[in-house]
């Protein structure tokens, strides 16, 4: 009988009868006299608090277990909090005689709960590897530089991250040697993957995953935006300053007593610069136009009438815009940097090349295991999958602008599917399958690694909150990131990623925490005298 089992059964037999003497206590519970002496002494010292009565309960022992567990979990592993500010967290709740707390006590806590959490997740993803439900992968590559360099690999349809692991290099050996061997187990295929355009990622993709290498539309933009926002910028700031400046100077003109000939010409250079910030406020209402209308074209259908289009018909009003903000580059005097809309250019066929890619999977599929008439087939594609990708979109999208173009398109095309004679024909459970279906089709679509530029970033806020970082932590981030992070609607990417229901994280691995360290019986602190 353990320590806190020998404790409630002396606690309830105190309740019980409290007038008990100690002796009675110990015929009563079996328990010698000096064990019920030791036990009642330390319950004693437990009792400082008017709720301590609740924490030597059964119910109340284990949850106690279950507030420290959780606030290791959730403060110390995922946000980084410190184990002295858990420590102090603990104490505010005047938990310091119930369990022990210190924060070298919390340090070995967290060591068993990592190696549990591993233990767990690991398992759970070989349940998942066995089912084999995985579908084809859409991956985005990229490295990220903490204490030492990680390299990622994400699947972004899922969110599910197939590879965080330290690497000494990032050369095209080093990737396709751990990809191999992440991806060898899952039996599944890749279909396209994501990247900046650095060399061994492109030769990643067409040498060792033999898939076509997609060029980001993030970067993509994001060079541009590099190359000549700031100059734009710059312009403007100036022609501000100048404004301000002589603003000031006109405001100053009737107390010194100057002519109306020397007002007249200070209001016409006043005039003058307020023409020179209206322009240079067009140029940059000019410029962002290109990138807008870049950023609504590389879709599998036109915003505008949610018609398909292929990679060709995406290419030509891409290189269309790419030469428009060069002319006004050059139109008003700023720098045109040759190198940057160069490698622009380079990357726009690619860029494009993702919608023929992904009519050619969904054609496929459709062909293989659906056998639609060309109405159906016609109804498939210009009216439901584009209703389930503007669905999508319009939730994944923060701008405003351009969240009410994909807004527009949305309710047109709802509009549409709702009036037409196929969508009648189908009970709302067909229809609901058919919408399911659709989704999984639309999530393939992916030409940006924004998923992976956002996991970066929370690694590199999860490594700079904590100190003293034990290597096996990368692993621990990524387990809970794939069992633990969860979406709106409550599914995890590993969820996503298996197609399949998995026990909840933290409840599997509570249900195998034992006992926790005790208290410590400090010593009494000695007077100082003179």
């Amino acid at each position: 009988m353990g320590f806190w089992q020998r404790s409630r059964l002396l606690f309830h037999s105190f309740r019980n009868n409290a007038n008990a003497s100690i002796r009675q206590v110990a015929r009563q519970t079996g328990l010698s006299k000096s064990s019920v002496h030791r036990l009642e002494q330390a319950m004693e010292r437990r009792q400082c608090h008017p709720e301590s009565c609740f924490w030597e309960t059964e119910e109340g022992h284990r949850w106690l277990i279950r507030l420290v567990v959780a606030a290791l979990s959730h403060f110390g592993l995922k946000r980084g909090v410190g184990a002295e500010t858990m420590h102090a967290f603990f104490a505010c709740l005047h938990l310091e005689q119930q369990v022990g707390c210190s924060p070298s006590t919390l340090r070995a806590v967290l060591e068993p709960l990592e190696h549990l959490i591993l233990e767990t997740t690991a398992a759970l993803e070989r349940e998942g590897i066995a089912q084999g439900q995985m579908g084809p992968i859409v991956g985005a590559v990229d490295e990220t530089f903490l204490e030492r360099m990680m390299l990622v690999f994400m699947d972004l349809v899922s969110g599910y991250s197939l590879l965080e692991e330290v690497a000494d290099d990032r050369t095209y050996e080093t990737w396709h040697g751990r990809v191999k061997a992440r991806l060898d187990p899952l039996k599944t295929r890749v279909l396209s993957l994501v990247s900046d355009r650095a060399k061994a990622l492109i030769k990643l993709a067409e040498t060792g995953l033999e898939c076509p290498s997609i060029p980001d539309v993030f970067h993509l933009l994001y060079d541009l935006v590099k190359g000549y926002s700031l100059a734009i910028s710059r312009q403007l700031q100036a022609a501000h300053q100048a404004l301000s400046h002589v603003q000031a100077h006109l405001d100053k003109l009737p107390a010194s007593g100057t002519s109306e000939t020397e007002a007249q010409a200070a209001q016409s250079v006043v005039a003058a610069c307020e023409a020179e910030v209206s322009h240079w406020e067009q140029v940059r209402e000019a410029y962002r136009a290109p990138l807008k209308m870049m950023s609504l074209q590389v879709f599998p259908w036109r915003v505008t009438d949610s018609t398909p289009q292929t990679s060709q018909e995406v290419e030509v009003p891409l290189t269309a815009e790419v030469a428009a903000l060069q002319a006004l580059l050059e139109t008003n005097g700023l720098p045109v940097q040759q190198q940057v809309l160069g490698k622009v250019r380079q990357q726009l066929a690619g860029l494009a090349g993702v919608i023929d890619l992904w009519w050619q999977e969904l054609r496929q599929d459709v062909q293989s295991q659906r056998v639609l008439t060309p109405m159906w087939a016609h109804w498939v594609e210009a009216h439901l999958l584009p209703f389930m990708y503007w669905e999508q979109q319009v939730l994944r999208t923060r701008c405003p602008r351009r969240k009410a173009k994909l807004l527009e398109a949305l309710e047109a095309v709802r509009a549409t599917l709702e009036a037409h004679p196929l969508t009648a024909q189908l009970s709302p459970e067909v229809f609901v399958g058919w919408k399911a279906w659709a989704a999984d089709y639309a999530k393939l679509f992916q030409r940006a690694s924004s998923a992976v530029e956002g996991r970066k970033g929370s690694l590199s806020q999860m490594h700079h909150n904590h100190r003293g970082l034990p290597k096996r932590r990368y692993k621990v981030w990524s387990a809970l990131h794939h069992f633990d992070c969860r979406a709106s609607d409550g599914s995890t990417p590993a969820a996503r990623f298996f197609r399949r229901e998995f026990p909840d994280l933290f409840e599997t691995v509570f249900a195998k925490i034992g006992e926790l360290p005790r208290s410590r019986k400090r010593q009494p602190a000695l007077a100082l005298s003179d």
